[in-house]
């Protein structure tokens, strides 16, 4: 049973009346207005559009990959695209569109009333775009890790603004990290009534600021290491790889967790809401955050296993450090479980898409998570796992199972409030179940893969029957990702002008009698 204070300690109810911020925003407001509001959705649209920039590359190599041999590019090409496609979707989507819909949520959920520091998201936003319009124009093909020796050497002469652009977007996201601290630690009320979203918000600004500087000083030694004006990590002129792949991975593994905390936030908000009662636990919430802020830095090393020196100590640190970060994922999981499990869930919800997405998420995270678990070990990692397609599996299970259907979950809350209209139901259940099936058939074959040995970029490979299948279908769930997501646009710009008229609460419960704890924190 839920303590009696978590009904006030999940902050003030995510509702507040419906208004038209869309219709009545102007360009100028859309592009520099500090309200909380308009930077919220200017975040939430650019995110979106880098969903569909970075998918369209997907599906562009995807297609190449559908069956052996070379169709439309070869290596450099193919190379490229994947590039963008990592870089678009980890720097550009998956993290800036569930720190936006933070933004928008934090000032009601807190107290607030304004984002403070709003003019730091401001800086925030737009190094974000000048890092992506230099990765337009350099076209990298360094893939996202950009490892040197290999990043020293290809990429043509514009290569330089690549590293730039990992730089700014290291500074965009300290610059976040700052504005997303000052809110959680600016919430009303203190500790014993923090609610989780502002514990998330401590923790995801700690994660941030902890381990962007070292990716941007990575981004600057790798520019003046291609410009020879120094040789940190060139071994041709005495530099050590191996100092970059701790710089990076630093930087790197927490990364995993910077669009993963501000997702799970939105989690905590929306459940309670959708199921009129508070969370099963409110203390496992904020240790599992606290334990993700602190372990999510030294795991690290695990991604670099198969290296000739991270043998003995480390290794056997790695791998008991790994094995540790499960306990406050699966923390999570198991409040959010009791909480659905603790009582009925109401009609309404089993209706609402953005709970449909919530479920859907929940389950994608336990298939990364459990699946995950053979990564931390040492004895197939340094094969079977780190160089096959084992490891992308895992990651989109994460990022595009459990992150991109909590962003969905948080845009489809979230629309009714910021246009006034509610969207096309029909069409966003037809979006949700062309993405689930679309995420569950892309994330099994490439586990499939895996299993089989199938290697990680790789554009043309032997038609092994252990192979063409399984990448066959891969890129046909790919496809309907892509479909499912020409649906939800198709949606919220024709929901618009033509959604229903929302007054009132727009997710409102089946019977709110029934469900008091859903009342106990008023509606602003």
């Amino acid at each position: 049973m839920a303590h009696e204070l978590d009904a006030a300690r999940m902050g003030g109810k995510p509702h507040w009346g419906p208004e038209d911020i869309l219709g009545g925003m102007t360009l100028r407001d859309l592009l520099f207005s500090n309200d909380y509001r308009h930077i919220a959705i200017k975040g939430m649209l650019t995110s979106v559009m880098m969903l569909g920039l970075g998918g369209l590359l997907a599906m562009l190599f995807r297609t190449e990959l559908a069956v052996p041999d070379i169709q439309f590019f070869d290596a450099r090409p193919y190379m490229s695209l994947m590039t963008l496609h990592g870089m678009f979707m980890v720097f550009g989507f998956a993290i800036p569109l569930v720190i936006s819909i933070m933004y928008y949520m934090m000032p009601k959920v807190l107290g607030t009333g304004r984002l403070l520091w709003a003019g730091g998201a401001q800086w925030s936003y737009w190094l974000l775009i000048v890092a992506a319009v230099l990765l337009i124009i350099a076209r990298p093909d360094f893939t996202w890790t950009f490892y040197p020796p290999m990043a020293l050497r290809v990429g043509g002469d514009l290569v330089w603004m690549g590293y730039v652009a990992i730089a700014l977007v290291a500074l965009s996201e300290f610059i976040a990290g700052a504005v997303l601290f000052r809110n959680g630690w600016g919430a009303k009320g203190r500790w014993k009534t923090l609610p989780l979203m502002g514990w998330a918000a401590l923790a995801e600004g700690l994660l941030l600021m902890g381990s962007t500087p070292l990716l941007g000083l990575t981004g600057i030694y790798m520019l003046t290491d291609w410009l020879q004006l120094s040789a940190v990590f060139d071994p041709a002129r005495g530099g050590d790889t191996m100092t970059f792949m701790y710089m990076f991975w630093f930087y790197g593994h927490p990364a995993v967790y910077l669009p993963l905390v501000p997702a799970i936030a939105i989690l905590y908000t929306l459940l309670p809401r959708f199921l009129g009662r508070p969370m099963w636990s409110y203390m496992s919430g904020v240790i599992a955050f606290a334990l993700l802020a602190v372990l999510s830095f030294v795991v690290f090393p695990h991604h670099f296993q198969p290296a000739h020196n991270a043998t003995g100590l480390v290794q056997h640190i790695a791998q008991t450090m790994s094995l540790l970060i499960f306990i406050p994922s699966t923390m999570h999981v198991f409040n959010w479980i009791a909480t659905l499990w603790s009582d009925p869930i109401p009609a309404s919800a089993k209706r609402a898409i953005p709970f449909k997405f919530m479920i859907a998420a929940i389950l994608f995270l336990i298939l990364g998570g459990v699946t995950g678990y053979v990564n931390a070990q040492v004895a197939v990692d340094s094969d079977f796992i780190h160089n096959t397609y084992w490891v992308p599996a895992h990651f989109h299970a994460m990022f595009v199972g459990f992150i991109a259907n909590m962003a969905m979950a948080g845009v489809y809350y979230l629309y009714p409030y910021m246009s006034g209209r509610m969207y096309s139901q029909a069409m966003g259940n037809q979006h949700f179940w062309l993405w689930q099936i679309g995420i569950f058939t892309k994330v099994t074959m490439m586990y499939v893969l895996g299993y089989a040995y199938f290697p990680r970029w790789v554009v043309d490979y032997l038609p092994l029957p252990q192979w063409t299948t399984p990448q066959l279908l891969l890129t046909g769930g790919a496809y309907l990702i892509g479909l499912g997501f020409i649906l939800f646009v198709v949606n919220i710009m024709w929901s618009a002008t033509h959604g229903r008229i929302v007054r009132g609460d727009p997710f409102p419960l089946e019977d709110e009698k029934t469900h008091p704890a859903a009342s106990a924190a008023p509606a602003e």
